[in-house]
C-alpha cells in the first residue's frame, strides 16, 4: 500500500513541476535558417517560417524535453522558384511527396538550469534528426548551442513565454542522403555540381515557445 501511495505521489509531483509549451508553426514568428555556402560555389540560404514544437519543461530539474519540426513544403531556398523545386527533389530523392516530408528534431534532458526571468540560459545539447524519416547515416546526433529566455505573462501575449535561440554547426547533408547522387534523374549532373553546393551548412533557429492553457506548473 505504501508503495503504492509512493509512487501515486512521485507522479502526481512530476506532473505538476512539467510545464507543456509549444511553438504555433502558424505564428511566423519562430524560424529556421540554414546556410551552405560553398567555397567555390554559391552561398544557398534555405528559410522557414513555419516551425512547429512540443516542450516540457521541468523547472525543478532544469531540463526541457520535446520535439521540433519543419513541413518540406514551407522551406524556400534564396527565396527562387527553381532552387526551392531542386530542394525539394534533393530531399525526398523524387520517391517521396514534398508535402508530407518534415525535418524533425528530437531532444531529451537538456539542461537549461532553472529560468529567471528575462536572464537568458545558455545550453548545449544533442539532437536526433530526420529527414523525411531518415535518420543520420551513422545513428549520431547533431551538436545544438544556444541560449533560453523565460519571459514572463504579458511579454508576449497573456501566457508564459520562452525564446530559444540556437545553432546547429557542421550539418552534413550527406548523412541525410541530400543532394543529387541520391535522386533519380540527377545523376549526371553530379560532377558539376560538386564545388557549386556545400556538403556542410549551419542552421539557425528562432524560437518562441507559449506555456499551453492549463499547464499544471506555473512560478
Amino acid at each position: 500500500m505504501r508503495i503504492a501511495v509512493a509512487a501515486v505521489l512521485a507522479l502526481a509531483t512530476a506532473a505538476v513541476r512539467a510545464e507543456e509549451l509549444s511553438v504555433d508553426p502558424e505564428a511566423g514568428n519562430s524560424t529556421a535558417s540554414a546556410v551552405f555556402d560553398a567555397r567555390l560555389g554559391e552561398r544557398i540560404v534555405a528559410q522557414s517560417s513555419s516551425v512547429g514544437c512540443e516542450i516540457s519543461y521541468d523547472g525543478t530539474a532544469g531540463t526541457a524535453s520535446g520535439t521540433c519540426s519543419v513541413p518540406l513544403a514551407t522551406i524556400r531556398v534564396d527565396n527562387e522558384p527553381t532552387k526551392t523545386e531542386h530542394f525539394r527533389q534533393w530531399v525526398t530523392n523524387r520517391k517521396s511527396d514534398p508535402e508530407t516530408c518534415r525535418f524533425e528534431a528530437t531532444f531529451e534532458g537538456v539542461k537549461v538550469g532553472k529560468l529567471a526571468p528575462e536572464a537568458p540560459a545558455p545550453f548545449e545539447a544533442e539532437a536526433r534528426f530526420t529527414v523525411c524519416g531518415r535518420r543520420r547515416a551513422d545513428g549520431g546526433g547533431e551538436h545544438v548551442k544556444g541560449t533560453a529566455v523565460l519571459f514572463p505573462a504579458g511579454s508576449y501575449g497573456k501566457a508564459r513565454a520562452l525564446r530559444v535561440r540556437a545553432t546547429v554547426t557542421g550539418f552534413e547533408r550527406d548523412r541525410y542522403q541530400i543532394g543529387p547522387e541520391y535522386t533519380e534523374g540527377w545523376l549526371a549532373r553530379v560532377q558539376a555540381l560538386a564545388r557549386v553546393v556545400a556538403q556542410t551548412g549551419d542552421i539557425e533557429l528562432t524560437l518562441f515557445a507559449r506555456s499551453k492553457e492549463g499547464s499544471a506548473a506555473r512560478r
